[in-house]
């Protein structure tokens, strides 16, 4: 037995070697038997609490790579070993490259499930945030992974100061040709966390108006009412005077109507109490005023403005209508008319003849006066 522990191999003893050996089945026996019985251990605690750190973790533990990990164990082998100095390093480089590999995943795998987990939450709160979470994952990550490409730079020898002053100056470059494309990217960013609208949301755009679809990374798409889709850039959206009337809690209703002249003072007292009385039976309409505001040119004006308690275009309309029928109704009660256009001719000493002007009537007022 000693006779085989003294035999040497390559320089290095057989106990040197089976040192080495240790460190690397040591390592693929930590993989392979005990991470998992740590994970399985880690996400039945993790089930049990409400936070979202140990998801995440169990995540990035799962992510761990067995074969990176016994590539990291060279590292520690080597020390047991006497090896040529390139022969050293070359084995030192390949463990920090998997050591920072295999940290990469973890962190990805990190960052990742943490968003997942606060993407469900907020998936039924707001769908829209889905957007921001996806950016600051693709973000998170992006970072990650350039932090811990700097530090493998920095470890393998490479002059990492001269490398992120390149970098600055290859970013400005890199920013300057793609300002319209990060602009839209920061735009995105920018509209999910303000929330000046939101997935489903209603929205007019100068001359364009549509429920919002989609909120991208680059465009926003809207499904007009119409029918078709409406792609606007985000960084344009951002620029925009928008309306949204998905916030709109109520919705101020004014319109007008006119009576004839032949309605007597008395007859006008009781418009306004008859179309408080027709608003009051709509349940989804507050009444608010009623007013005679003047006379206009073959009418007695009225204006009328009254609230719609809710924001549905569709009930306001259906609001409306039934107010109209209702006032028709009541009017015909009251022995008022409603006003059309007309006007008045004088004939010599003959008296007003009123004539009515249609609006497809293509006669002359000489032949209508006859």
């Amino acid at each position: 037995m000693q006779e085989i522990l003294d035999m040497s191999f390559a320089g290095n003893d057989t106990l040197a070697w089976l040192r080495a050996a240790a460190w690397m089945v040591g390592a693929v026996v930590l993989m392979k038997i005990i991470l998992p019985l740590v994970i399985r251990r880690i996400s039945r605690w993790a089930v049990s609490t409400s936070t979202r750190w140990d998801d995440a973790l169990v995540q990035a533990l799962r992510a761990v790579r067995w074969y990176l990990i016994a590539l990291v164990a060279l590292h520690p082998a080597s020390q047991e070993l006497v090896l040529r100095a390139n022969t050293e390093r070359w084995m030192s480089g390949i463990a920090t490259v998997a050591f920072f590999l295999q940290l990469g995943l973890c962190a990805s795998a990190f960052i990742s499930g943490w968003i997942v987990n606060v993407r469900q939450d907020s998936l039924q709160k707001d769908p829209s945030t889905t957007s921001a979470l996806s950016i600051l994952s693709f973000i998170g990550r992006v970072v990650a992974w350039a932090v811990l490409l700097l530090l493998l730079l920095d470890n393998l020898g490479f002059d990492v100061n001269a490398l992120v002053a390149g970098l600055g100056i290859g970013g400005i470059a890199i920013g300057l040709a793609l300002q319209n494309i990060l602009g839209d990217l920061f735009a995105s960013l920018s509209i999910v966390l303000d929330k000046p609208f939101q997935v489903g949301d209603f929205v007019v755009i100068d001359d364009f108006s549509g429920s919002v679809e989609n909120i991208g990374l680059k465009t926003t798409r809207l499904r007009s009412l119409s029918g078709e889709v409406l792609v606007f850039s985000n960084g344009d959206l951002t620029k925009s005077r928008l309306r949204n009337y998905k916030l709109m809690k109520e919705r101020r209703i004014p319109f007008t109507f006119g009576l004839t002249f032949d309605a007597t003072p008395e007859q006008l007292e009781q418009v306004p109490g008859v179309v408080k009385k027709v608003v009051d039976t709509q349940e989804q309409a507050r009444f608010d005023r009623a007013h005679f505001t003047g006379f206009g040119g073959s009418s007695l004006d009225f204006e009328v403005v009254y609230w719609m308690l809710t924001p549905d275009y569709a009930a306001y309309r259906d609001v409306q209508q039934a107010i109209n029928l209702g006032l028709m109704r009541e009017f015909a009660a009251l022995g008022v008319d409603f006003a059309f256009p007309t006007r008045t001719l004088m004939l010599g000493k003959q008296g007003p003849i009123a004539v009515a002007l249609a609006k497809a009537s293509g006669a002359s007022e000489a032949d209508t006066a006859q």
